[in-house]
């Protein structure tokens, strides 16, 4: 190509489509794409909302209450009688983890289940030893009622 040619290729050039032919400039829009598309894929799954038909392996303190104030899901406490005691959700089954597998026709088979401890600690061995019993609609507290009672949600006291 002539020096000639070079100019008017040059010329017709704005320095704005000069800035993106730069690696650099490539690099930092696509990653910058990159970024934005991973943000909207974990805000879909974290906003997911929950419903009592559709139940994943986990929950957090906060779409547990959803599914409580909706209604229709069974709350499965597995603490001890003496953390029962103390303070407990309403209308919650108490069944101590180490008692589940042999009780577990008091569970109801008809509704969603939703396993609860202190800690969230012992709820998911309390989901698995019900999935193990044909339980197939069945979740898990992460945090348990620390969790809850940490965000406000109610309990009550004593027995």
């Amino acid at each position: 190509m002539s020096k000639k040619s070079t100019r008017r290729a040059t010329r017709n050039q704005s320095p704005v489509s000069g800035f993106f032919r730069r690696p650099a400039v490539q690099i930092g829009i696509l990653a910058l794409a990159a970024i934005i598309i991973t943000l909207i894929v974990l805000a879909g799954n974290n906003g997911k909302k929950i419903s009592a038909s559709n139940l994943p392996n986990d929950i957090n303190a906060d779409q547990a209450y959803t599914l409580y104030q909706q209604g229709g899901a069974v709350f499965v406490d597995v603490r001890t009688q003496g953390e029962w005691n103390n303070f407990h959700l309403q209308d919650a089954l108490l069944i101590p983890i180490d008692e589940l597998a042999a009780r577990v026709n008091e569970v109801p088979r008809d509704k969603p289940i939703v396993v609860i401890c202190q800690s969230g600690s012992r709820s998911p061995r309390g989901r698995d030893i019900l999935r193990q019993a044909g339980f197939s609609n069945i979740t898990s507290v992460s945090g348990g009622l620390g969790d809850w009672m940490q965000l406000g949600y109610p309990v009550v006291y004593g027995q």
